[in-house]
Order: structure tokens, then C-alpha cells, then sequence
């Protein structure tokens, strides 16, 4: 994979909802996040990449299934990468994308209280 590039948005330690208060910079991150989560396109590109084939997709695969322009499609996927959602992966002159599972389980789990996550069974 010749162009990954790293998450510039990483989510919190702590949920806001752990039972004690969240630091600023941490409600900041995790406001990032959710913002990128925030729109129905984005949401859209989210399930339309999980959805693909081979788990990946171009712009160029996402463009009908919008209904969006290119430059539009482009956007979002941008603020989803920078987010730390999305991976990237540039082959010649096509870039894929595809989701970041543990960024994706993170936030679920930073949005769970406590009391309702589910526990791991020890044998």
C-alpha cells in the first residue's frame, strides 16, 4: 500500500460518558470525529465503502451511487481520512479507500455507557 496515510484525528482515552468529566482537548477530538459522522453523504460513503467487494472503493465507484460530483465526493472523502475514518491507498493514478475498523470501533465504544458494553467472556 504505497500512499496510507495516518489519522490526523485521534479519538479521545476517556468517553464522555464514563462517569467522570472529559477534558477539552479530548471533547475537541471526538467533536472532530463525530462532526466528519455528521452528514448523510459521508454516511453514505461509509456504508458504500463497507459494502464494496474487496471492502475498498475510488471516487470514481462512489460518484453514482451519491449522485455527487466528483470534487464533491472527493471532499468528503478527505474530511472522512483526515478524520481517521477512512484509510487511503493511491495505485497509479487512482486513489482507494477503505475503512479504519478499530477507528470506527473506538468511537462506538467511547459512545457506549459502561454499564451497557458488552463483557468479554473469560474461559
Amino acid at each position: 500500500m504505497d500512499d496510507v496515510k495516518p489519522a490526523k484525528t485521534a479519538s479521545p482515552a476517556i468517553s464522555p460518558l464514563a462517569g467522570e468529566p472529559i477534558k477539552r482537548a479530548d471533547a475537541e477530538k471526538l467533536a472532530g470525529v463525530l462532526k466528519a459522522f455528521a452528514d448523510p453523504a459521508r454516511l453514505r460513503l461509509l456504508s458504500l465503502i463497507q459494502s464494496a467487494p474487496n471492502g475498498e472503493a475510488s471516487v470514481s465507484d462512489l460518484t453514482a451511487p451519491l449522485g455527487l460530483s466528483q470534487p464533491t465526493v472527493s471532499h468528503h472523502l478527505r474530511i472522512l481520512t483526515e478524520a481517521g475514518l477512512l484509510e487511503r491507498d493511491k495505485r497509479g493514478v487512482w486513489a482507494y479507500y477503505r475503512l479504519v475498523p478499530t477507528a470506527i470501533a473506538a468511537i462506538a465504544d467511547l459512545l457506549t455507557p459502561p454499564r451497557k458494553r458488552p463483557t468479554k467472556k473469560t474461559r
